[in-house]
């Protein structure tokens, strides 16, 4: 590999000014060209593994925990808690934006310049699926931090955010609507599917996009947006490779670890150790677990004084970004809505026939089979609330359906986002807007 100064190893990214332009400018650091699929993998794997920890940071925007006021990271977190996002203390912690689009020059130049300089090969088109594959999901992402959910109605023109496919640094960038981010998304995993070689990852591996992955993410882009009949045809694939559920009868490890059986893909730290250790389980969610006979509870939580820990996350070994059980979820809310309710109850019946004792499975049972459609969907989300509890499922969740009102006390002040609220669109954070007039 030859040694020259390139814009291909990152320091930094930031905003500058060029006369009256702001763009993406990329810092160079080191002295390297990829040029082989070896090169380019070396430069996947960096964007895998600078891809931003953001959901552990929407947790705490959510009901499923605290925050609590005598942690040492108190200070940089508090805001986020309360849901502002304006005017911001300087120490607080922003939501991630350059570091997105860090990870997005990194799969440009591979989509880019990687296509035509890598000889023909498997590698090579797994390269570039994996490519096209981070960088919907980067995107979708995104959108779903910084637009508003998605609606069919007003999709074409709720603001999104800024679309960049390409490595001119000189590119102004505006935002996108969400239909237009979301059209992107579904283009690039087009892509990315035409070129797939791997079905599955194996275990270790199982950060990196497969053909079983892309099934999983259209599943949910589909159940985010609405499309009941892709979701549940993709939810279906997915489950007919990929369906066995963790008996937490039998196993006491989270379904969430890494080299769980449900495990799809596992990219995303979604439960940092910094948050970890500043916030405890919210009542709300605690309350919402039948102690006894929810297997769940026991393996997710543990008591610390008066109030209960995270247990199931805050290490590497649990990082998820897709698995088994989300995807029956995903048939089960599918088939609600195409008002299948019989089938919808069966499908879910099978998760959670793994998670409560054989008691309190035919207890819930019993209470499912007596619920109408609108009673099934309130347990389905109640049932979200509890599986993937710390995951980063929990906003998006409250976005897409309901967007209750939750309040937080924080220093003995009670703060409130109402229903329905504006700042369940998280704004762009104003370092991005600071130095950029387009955003």
């Amino acid at each position: 590999m030859r040694k020259i100064t390139t814009i291909i190893a990152l320091a930094a990214i930031s905003f500058i000014t060029i006369g009256c332009d702001r763009f993406l400018d990329i810092q160079p650091e080191g002295k390297v060209i990829p040029t082989t699929a070896e090169d380019y993998r070396k430069v996947l794997t960096s964007a895998y593994s600078k891809y931003p920890v953001h959901k552990s940071l929407v947790a705490l925007r959510t009901d499923e925990v605290n925050i609590d006021d005598n942690s040492t990271d108190f200070i940089s977190y508090r805001e986020i808690a309360m849901w502002k996002d304006a005017n911001n203390d300087p120490a607080s912690t922003e939501f991630p934006w350059v570091s997105f689009y860090s990870v997005n020059f990194y799969l440009n130049q591979i989509i880019n310049e990687g296509s035509k300089t890598m000889q023909d090969s498997p590698e090579k088109s797994q390269i570039l699926a994996e490519a096209y594959a981070l960088r919907a999901y980067l995107y979708f992402d995104m959108v779903n931090l910084y637009g508003k959910p998605y609606n069919s109605a007003t999709a074409s023109t709720d603001r999104g955010v800024p679309i960049n496919l390409e490595i001119d640094l000189e590119q102004v960038l505006k935002p996108s609507s969400v239909q237009e981010v979301y059209n992107q998304v579904h283009s690039d995993l087009k892509k990315a599917e035409d070129l797939m070689v791997e079905q599955k990852q194996v275990t270790g591996m199982n950060y990196r996009f497969s053909k079983i992955v892309l099934q999983a993410f259209e599943a949910r882009a589909a159940l985010y947006e609405g499309d009941w009949n892709k979701a549940l045809n993709y939810a279906d694939q997915v489950l007919a490779v990929k369906g066995d559920l963790v008996n937490l009868n039998t196993v006491n490890t989270p379904p969430n670890h890494y080299a769980s059986p449900e495990s799809i893909m596992a990219l995303d730290n979604t439960w940092d150790n910094s948050i970890k250790n500043l916030s405890f389980v919210s009542p709300e969610l605690i309350s919402s677990y039948n102690t006894t006979a929810d297997k769940r509870f026991g393996i997710y939580f543990e008591k610390n004084g008066s109030k209960y820990k995270v247990i199931k996350g805050g290490s590497l070994e649990f990082k998820v970004s897709f698995r088994a059980a989300e995807q029956y979820f995903i048939k089960a809310e599918a088939l609600l809505k195409l008002n299948k309710l019989a089938e919808a109850k069966e499908t879910l019946l099978k998760v959670m026939k793994n998670r409560y004792t054989p008691d309190g499975y035919t207890s819930v049972q019993n209470a499912v089979n007596l619920m109408d459609s609108a009673a099934f969907m309130n347990f389905i989300l109640d049932e979200r609330f509890r599986e993937f509890a710390l995951e980063g499922q929990r906003w998006f969740d409250l976005r897409r359906a309901n967007q209750k009102k939750i309040s937080h006390t924080i220093s003995g002040k009670e703060y409130i986002l109402q229903q329905n609220d504006p700042r369940y669109t998280i704004e762009y954070p104003m370092s991005a807007k600071k130095n950029n007039p387009n955003l």
